[in-house]
């Protein structure tokens, strides 16, 4: 595991959609699909791994939030999100309360 990887993965966080709505008014949220690890798109985008990053763009399974989502989100205010700070960007990724146990 990297080092940039490791400090990543001390730094992993369940937070609430509530506690997340600033960083979006912010527009730094960056939405890391299901099917991808979180810890690995943060250390991918920490360490300017520029055509992993675009390849995952492309693929939609990073993006910026959809008003959809957006709005989804602002009903269920405690939504349990991963998220990971990778400055500028807080990567975000809905996990299901069975994941939490």
């Amino acid at each position: 595991m990297s080092d940039i990887k490791s400090q990543l993965k001390q730094e992993l966080a369940y937070v609430e959609w509530r506690d997340l709505i600033p960083h979006a008014q912010r527009d730094v949220l960056i939405v890391v699909e299901p099917s991808l690890d979180i810890l690995e798109v943060g250390d991918a985008i920490a360490g300017d791994q520029v055509n992993i990053v675009q390849s995952w763009i492309s693929q939609n399974l990073i993006h910026k939030p959809t008003p959809d989502q957006l709005s989804d989100w602002n009903i269920t205010p405690e939504r349990q999100f991963s998220t990971l700070i990778v400055q500028p960007f807080v990567l975000v990724q809905f996990i299901n309360s069975s994941e939490l146990q």
